[in-house]
């Protein structure tokens, strides 16, 4: 599994064969600029679902329900979890939460929508959890999260996101519940992996997580294509004629021979 939020990008995740595309809230990040990813809406969920999905031909779409679009109560889950997939024609959802959240994910689920359910570091409680910091590592962590696993299963979410728990919690965790398990930064005992396709390509020169794997530095490549297309625009050698279009010379003596003779007639009339 890999995130995606365009078109573009989508279709070329979907042509090299990865199974599941995520349309994370972490777009607020990356794409949009925000510090983290609670300013992001439902709105702009479905503006970068729509462009996914019309990029996918094969790949199993997953799209986030971001901040407070079903905190505050079941029926605000099951609303904007059928807007997300009637507007987008997305697979299935994803939100963030375990216990405390399994009433939302079963109504969803029996609204007849597919979720995936997110549960040791959720982004959108960072606030409450001092900060990005991996979770489970304590003995009453481990069995928090042991029973939101257990919890989201039973509501109905066919696939759990495991994001910053600690390997050995994960891979029980995995052998513990029937959904499917999806890590990132929670080792390779789970079922599947996912990860932000910035980080992994690297896009930022900057920060990248202790979990992404970066296989290719886009960052270096993409800032020497547009340091050498300034030169080459400032020392007029792009466009170059391969790049550009003929018109006969002939066309072009009658065109200045007439506009020519417009400008006297002009000076004669002034």
């Amino acid at each position: 599994m890999l995130t995606a939020y365009d078109f573009h990008t989508a279709s070329t995740i979907d042509e090299a064969g990865v199974d599941m595309i995520l349309v994370g809230d972490s777009l607020g990040n990356v794409m949009l600029g925000y510090e983290n990813t609670l300013a992001v809406t439902v709105e702009d969920m479905i503006h970068h679902g729509k462009a996914v999905c019309r990029g996918v031909k094969n790949a199993f779409v997953v799209i986030d329900m971001p901040f407070m679009s079903y905190q505050a109560s079941v029926e605000d889950a099951v609303r904007n979890a059928g807007r997300i997939m009637k507007e987008t024609n997305c697979n299935a959802v994803k939100l963030e939460g375990g216990v405390e959240y399994a009433d939302r994910i079963r109504a969803i689920v029996d609204a007849g929508i597919p979720v995936v359910a997110h549960i040791g570091l959720t982004p959108q409680s960072v606030n409450m959890m001092g900060g990005y910091k991996v979770q489970g590592k304590s003995l009453e962590q481990a069995r928090k999260l042991l029973h939101d696993a257990q919890a989201v299963e039973e509501a109905g979410a066919f696939a759990i996101t495991l994001e910053c728990v600690p390997a050995d919690l994960a891979t029980m965790i995995t052998s513990q519940t029937k959904a499917l398990t999806i890590g990132i930064g929670a080792g390779n005992g789970c079922d599947g992996q996912v990860l932000v396709y910035q980080d992994m390509l690297g896009f930022s020169g900057g920060f990248t997580p202790k979990f992404s794997k970066k296989y290719a530095n886009l960052h270096d490549v993409m800032l020497e294509a547009f340091k050498q297309y300034k030169e080459d625009c400032a020392q007029r050698t792009f466009p170059g004629e391969e790049h550009t279009f003929a018109i006969s010379e002939e066309v072009m003596k009658e065109l200045k021979d007439s506009e020519g003779i417009r400008r006297r007639i002009k000076e004669i009339r002034i």
